[in-house]
């Protein structure tokens, strides 16, 4: 049997019950560490779950999963996945290649950000598409996330944008001369992130990011607790103007609140801004929610 499971957001006790049954009962044990992070060290996984871990980076995953799979026919083996088992594509094509094996696969479900974003206040059905926002570059700034938020803006719905993070990354240089350098670790902040849309914002003029005008919600570390998750909201020019350490540690995301805004999570979030009375006054003026 071929498992993937999810480890949910923040430590190894997120794992469900059903969950830690399946991994003592697997001979390998692979932890996926490169779509997404926990906020702890393998090593607590292990000795909470009680079995080796062997880190499976993007080669592994992406090229390498045969390696993962084998004699997943005859034994049990496991792909554990922070988060959700299905919150990434990568999950979905090593079921398929699974499946094309003849191998049998259980997935085993857990929160994750898609749908812990509730925590800020906004309602998961009035949430859109999805969008990914990556690192710009000098010579690369990718902007077709902004023609999705463009999408959910006109239906007026709320947009989840999930920050990159960059781990076992080469650098230009040494990918173009296939040396196994990798760069440390990034993760993109909310102030860069806000800056980046601001940026396609100014280059596109499609009016859906105007900064003193468009209400967002930075999240960290959803699930964490008091003293670990962060949520911050307020208009994108109030969050670019905050210090980096109100928004926490990362992993970190952004939504972009869409104008099908109901007072109910205009009151929720007003508790999370950085001005109150500001985050009234725009959500009446600009989204036309009514507060009486």
């Amino acid at each position: 049997m071929f498992y993937i499971i999810g480890l949910g957001l923040c430590d190894e006790k997120d794992i469900t019950i059903r969950g830690l049954e399946a991994v003592k009962l697997c001979t390998r044990v692979y932890l996926e560490a490169y779509t997404s992070i926990l906020m702890i060290q393998k090593e607590r996984l292990e000795a909470f779950y009680g079995k080796e871990l062997i880190l499976a980076d993007r080669d592994m995953v992406e090229t390498e999963s045969d390696e993962i799979l084998r004699d997943a026919d005859k034994e049990n083996v496991a792909l554990l996945v922070v988060g959700d088992p299905f919150g990434a594509t990568t999950h979905t094509d090593i079921v398929l290649r699974a499946r094309s094996q003849k191998i049998p696969v259980r997935v085993v479900h857990n929160a994750s950000i898609m749908n812990a974003v509730g925590a800020c206040g906004l309602q998961l059905y009035n949430f859109g598409q999805t969008v990914s926002l990556v690192f710009f570059t000098e010579t690369w700034k990718p902007d077709s996330f902004y023609d999705r938020i463009k999408e959910n803006a006109d239906l007026g719905m709320h947009t989840l944008v999930l920050l990159d993070i960059k781990v076992k990354e080469q650098s230009e240089e040494n990918l173009a001369r296939g040396r196994k350098i990798y760069e440390p670790p990034r993760y993109m902040s909310i102030t860069q992130a806000v800056s980046q849309l601001i940026e396609i914002e100014e280059l596109r003029q499609g009016g859906i990011l105007q900064p003193d005008k468009t209400l967002a919600i930075a999240l960290s570390r959803v699930g964490g607790g008091e003293d670990q998750e962060k949520i911050v909201a307020g208009t994108l020019s109030e969050l670019a103007a905050q210090p980096a350490e109100t928004f926490g540690e990362p992993l970190h995301s952004l939504v972009i609140v869409g104008k099908r805004l109901h007072h109910l999570e205009v009151q929720y979030a007003e508790s999370f801004a950085v001005n109150a009375e500001s985050w009234r006054n725009v959500a009446q003026s600009v989204y036309g929610c009514s507060l009486d």
